[in-house]
């Protein structure tokens, strides 16, 4: 390259040195002044870029609101969580609370009841619409008798008993003062049968059982009713029970009386609970209440404890325990009652009556062997009677003839291996489904007239309808003896039998 191509401020290697030494100065120069622009928080220059930055990213303020938002919410919900619980808390409270009230209540109910029962009394005309023509299964209208009615209790200051306008006679003032009843001694060994009947209201309300004791043409001398352990001794029952000189058949069920019978759970009566102590004053009182009344009744202590379907049994069909019970607990509870009611005095005055269910379809195959059965026994010294709860009802199990034999005779060989107690058919039925129930009316009536069954001193028939839960489907049983014309018929000419050897009250 010649000299001439040289630029001017590089024509000789001075100038070149120099140019270069002064570029290098003016770039130090704009670098200083460049950063103390940059770094100054004052400078225009930086706020403009800050503007241009902020306005380069848009997201960033965005954000921030986001998160501040965010944070807010997370503080609402944190709130609203504990509102939450406090709510679940007072409700779980408040249910408790009711539940107490509930209870209160259906203890200040059963003393009314009983009240109310006391008023009956003086007005109860014990009359009904019995059905007195050609259905109505009395026949004649005659009928052999091997017993009198007992007389009614002359009203106070009526030496003759007046009648009320239905014509049954008004009871005195003071029922306690006047109500007599046969010895315990002699009730437990009676010289013929008991008839017994369960219906609506009784001992509480006669309409129901005079109705259908017309349309039979034989008065009842047992009368039935259910009472739970929520319940105080009610007086009035048995008072109005021996009133009409029928014995009180309690059936007493350590649960609440409105408990329903589609469950097995009541941990509040658990067997365990009651062998602790745990009802020891309720009993105690109970006992002396039986005692202040100087009448004898009958109680048949938690029933039917072979089966899987009330909170006394212990086991279910696989084994488990039912209601947090063990085996042996049944046995235990039962001597347990039986000794505070023997330290008050009162069982000079029960009838206990241990009634298990009849072997059927109910059962698990491991509840009806005679070894299960014997482990629910209390023992001769803690049992006045053994009974069976039986019916005729579906669904119906091959080979079954519908006879009162092929529902009976297994359980009767069972509990005669047990014991030689006397028998009293505590609970006993038949359903109208399919059209067997006068021929199996006839046919238990018809036990009654064998020798082997000479032990058997009566029974107490459920004369309702009702409808429950079998096999997990929902069926109506109408138990009632005056369900139909030919069973009312059967029935009516069965307790008639001389045979039968019954104790026949001639209905008003």
């Amino acid at each position: 390259m010649s000299n001439r191509s040289l630029r001017f401020w590089a024509r000789n290697r001075t100038n070149a040195r120099l140019t270069a030494i002064a570029a290098s100065a003016l770039v130090v120069t704009l670098g200083a002044v460049s950063w103390f622009v940059w770094s100054s928080p004052d400078s225009p220059v930086r706020e403009a870029a800050d503007t241009v930055v902020a306005a380069a990213n848009p997201l960033t303020a965005q954000n921030a609101l986001l998160q501040q938002q965010l944070k807010t919410a997370k503080g609402q919900v944190a709130s609203q969580n504990g509102k939450l619980k406090n709510a679940a808390a007072a409700a779980a409270a408040s249910a408790a609370a009711h539940a107490k009230q509930v209870a209160s209540l259906q203890q200040q109910l059963a003393r009314t009841q009983d009240q109310l029962g006391a008023l009956e009394a003086e007005s109860d005309t014990g009359t009904g619409s019995g059905d007195k023509g050609s259905s109505g299964g009395k026949g004649s209208g005659s009928k052999t008798t091997n017993a009198t009615k007992p007389p009614k209790v002359p009203a106070a200051g009526s030496p003759g008993g007046d009648s009320t306008p239905g014509g049954t006679e008004k009871p005195d003032e003071d029922p306690a003062a006047v109500i007599t009843a046969p010895s315990r001694d002699s009730l437990l060994h009676p010289e013929h049968r008991y008839f017994g009947m369960y219906t609506e209201q009784a001992p509480f309300n006669w309409a129901t059982l005079d109705a259908t004791a017309k349309k039979i043409g034989v008065e009842p001398n047992v009368v039935g009713y259910f009472s739970g352990w929520d319940e105080d001794f009610r007086v009035s029952a048995v008072q109005r029970a021996w009133q009409q000189g029928r014995l009180p058949l309690m059936t007493w069920e350590s649960r609440p009386i409105a408990a329903g019978n589609n469950s097995n759970s009541a941990p509040e009566y658990s067997l365990p609970t009651i062998i602790g102590g745990g009802f020891d004053a309720y009993l105690h009182q109970y006992a002396k209440d039986i005692v202040a009344t100087g009448l004898p009744l009958a109680i048949r202590l938690d029933h039917e404890m072979n089966g899987t379907w009330y909170p006394w049994s212990e086991l279910n069909g696989s084994g488990k325990a039912i209601n947090g019970n063990n085996v042996g607990d049944y046995v235990k509870m039962w001597r347990h009652v039986h000794d505070i009611f023997q330290a008050e005095g009162a069982n000079a005055l029960v009838i206990w009556v241990w009634a298990p269910n009849i072997i059927n379809n109910m059962q698990p195959s491991s509840h009806t062997t005679q070894e299960f059965l014997a482990g629910y026994y209390p023992g001769d010294d803690y049992v006045d009677w053994v009974g069976l709860s039986g019916y005729l009802r579906p669904p119906w199990r091959a080979g079954n003839d519908f006879t009162a034999g092929y529902t009976f005779d297994r359980s009767l060989d069972q509990l005669r291996t047990l014991t030689s107690k006397p028998i009293f058919l505590a609970e006993v039925g038949a359903s109208e489904t399919d059209g067997h129930k006068p021929g199996w009316v006839k046919t238990f009536f018809e036990q009654f007239h064998d020798s082997k069954n000479a032990d058997i001193i009566g029974f107490s028939w459920f004369s309702l309808a009702i409808t429950s839960y079998v096999g997990g489907e929902r069926s109506t049983n109408d138990w009632r003896i005056d369900s139909r014309s030919d069973s009312l018929a059967a029935f009516a000419e069965g307790i008639a039998d001389p045979a039968a050897d019954f104790t026949l009250i001639p209905a008003d």
